[in-house]
């Protein structure tokens, strides 16, 4: 009983810091993109909106990152101290991306500390924004790194196991391991879209509250441009991913699809309820849709739960973040596109109170999917931390004190949320816009163009 109270409480500290730092990881990968396409659209049209906009987000980012480095900190300690079994078991093979997910980040934070003090420092304002560059790049090698190691745990590669213990590692066939291509880009491009579907959330209540301006709503129009290209992006990266797990990951394909049974031309079940004899009851069947989601051929044949040894079975819950991820991937595709036609097409009005709100909803939508999508990733590998070796039972600590570590995290996650949250608010709504643009930018036309 010990022993399964200590399981269950390792596994809530980790589950609760992951979707803590999930929050921060995902802005810190995406808002840098933001950053360096305001600034060099500012450059390039000589507007200073943009520019403002660049400096503006910049200095969020900052607070962002600072949560980000204390919580991804925390994950580096709960992985020793909660999982020891499994970090000694396979510490070897995942040390060379645990160490260059560091490195990326110290890389990005040098060339971030040089972007945020040169403003203005320079005779051609490209060679600061080339500054910028950097900044994107550690943020997607930080992205990269860490997410190859989750990619090793669904997929592990580059070892012989030889009397149960790892020999002969390959770290480089270890990090690039079969889940590695498709988690990246999956990861990549929904924080991408996250990261524009926030800053687009925040612009879209400036302009509802009547403070908007044409600072608000170019930085609108962009983030939204922005979010639409990445839903495009991160729908194929989903779709991928659903091929990558037919191949590789079956069990997990077939438990969130509620797919009982082997058959070919196999429907995809979406939401509904499961009655005591797990028959799918009030669901939405789509005909033939998981044999072409899985292998691109609505006639093949797709593996069912039935295959699969009851006690390797994910839970069965992971169907409803399954369809909650897509659902909400969609909600953002859909409020894009409606609102770059509104904008095209010139005989409407893409600002109007309706279609801002349907905006303003799809900053929390994003992250919300982030969130469902890694408790799919991470649920649906279950049993197993290393999927074919070892379990999360068999990896959890014996400590009597991870209650005692859960409320201290939980206090810890308070403090830092409520903080993040009031020196923003402090940054910014003391600080508005237009009257930063002001008193920066003098000449600046009503149209935002420098005069």
């Amino acid at each position: 009983m010990f022993e399964a109270d200590s399981v269950l409480l390792s596994r809530l500290l980790t589950s609760l810091t992951l979707m803590f730092h999930a929050i921060f990881a995902t802005l810190g990968v995406g808002i840098p993109l933001m950053i360096s396409i305001a600034e060099l659209i500012g450059i390039r049209k000589k507007d200073s909106h943009y520019t403002l906009l660049a400096q503006r987000w910049a200095r969020g980012y900052v607070i962002l990152v600072a949560v980000g480095v204390v919580t991804g900190t925390a994950i580096g300690l709960q992985l020793s101290l909660l999982w020891p079994s499994f970090m000694q078991f396979a510490g070897n093979v995942i040390s060379l991306p645990l160490f260059l997910e560091t490195f990326a980040f110290f890389f990005e934070a040098i060339f971030l500390g040089a972007y945020l003090y040169t403003w203005d420092r320079f005779n051609k304002p490209i060679y600061h924004w080339l500054l910028s560059l950097p900044v994107v790049i550690g943020g997607g090698l930080s992205a990269f790194f860490i997410t190859t190691v989750n990619a090793f745990m669904n997929t592990p590669d580059g070892f012989d196991l030889t009397n149960g213990e790892i020999t002969s590692i390959n770290p480089m066939e270890a990090m690039f391991n079969p889940a590695t291509p498709t988690k990246v880009f999956h990861v990549l491009t929904s924080s991408y879209l996250t990261a524009a579907a926030i800053l687009a959330t925040i612009a879209a209540l400036a302009i509802l509250r009547k403070r908007g301006n044409a600072y608000h709503r170019k930085a609108l129009k962009l983030t939204m441009v922005v979010t639409f290209i990445f839903a495009i992006l991160t729908a194929v990266a989903g779709d991928l991913s659903a091929k990558h797990l037919a191949e590789h990951q079956p069990e997990k394909l077939a438990a969130a699809e509620w797919h009982f049974e082997t058959e070919e031309s196999a429907d995809l079940v979406v939401f509904g309820t499961l009655d005591e004899n797990n028959e799918v009851q009030n669901a939405i069947r789509i005909p033939n849709m998981l044999s072409f989601l899985a292998f691109g051929d609505f006639n093949a044949e797709v593996q069912g739960l039935e295959e699969i040894n009851e006690g390797e079975q994910p839970p069965l819950i992971i169907h409803y973040f399954f369809d909650l991820m897509v659902s909400l991937g969609m909600y953002a595709l859909g409020v894009s596109f409606l609102f770059l036609a509104l904008w095209k097409l010139k005989r409407f009005n893409p600002f109007n109170k309706w279609v801002l709100w349907l905006v303003v909803l799809n900053g929390p939508f994003a992250m919300l999917a982030i969130e469902f999508g890694w408790l799919l990733a991470e649920v649906g590998r279950q049993p197993w931390i290393m999927r074919g070796f070892m379990t999360v039972a068999e990896a959890a600590t014996t400590s009597p004190n991870v209650a005692w570590m859960l409320l201290l995290f939980i206090g810890l996650y308070v403090v830092l949320g409520f903080t993040v949250v009031r020196v923003l608010r402090k940054l910014f709504k003391d600080n508005p816009a237009e009257l930063e643009l002001e008193q920066k930018y003098p000449n600046v036309t009503k149209s935002g163009v420098d005069a």
